[in-house]
């Protein structure tokens, strides 16, 4: 079985997103692991971080798993970010978010059995 070992988030501005990501999710960072164009999440499961890049080009969509998809979405448009109207499916509800930098990703609460 293959398993996602490791990701990193492009942006283009690692401070920028620190920032953003710290606040909205309390991510902290090693500092001992970074440096100015990397940016090492802190105990996370997958491990992963945030990489610079010098242009935007196309991001992988995540979806983020939230216990409350509402307030994580006021927090975001909060932050600087822009967020669409969130939605139920059988899969559970969710919204699509940008953050300060026009990064975009999802905000998720899996209904059970998801």
């Amino acid at each position: 079985m293959v398993q996602l070992g490791y990701f990193t988030l492009d942006t283009l501005d690692i401070e920028k997103a620190r920032a953003f990501y710290g606040a909205l999710f309390g991510w902290r960072f090693d500092d001992a692991a970074s440096g100015p164009a990397y940016a090492h999440v802190a105990d996370s499961d997958p491990a992963f971080g945030l990489t610079k890049v010098e242009r935007a080009k196309d991001f992988s969509h995540l979806y983020f798993r939230v216990d409350d998809v509402d307030a994580l979405c006021a927090r975001v448009v909060e932050l600087g970010g822009k967020a669409a109207i969130p939605s139920d499916s059988p899969s559970g509800r969710s919204v699509v978010v940008s953050d300060d930098q026009g990064v975009s990703f999802s905000l998720w609460k899996p209904a059970a059995g998801y």
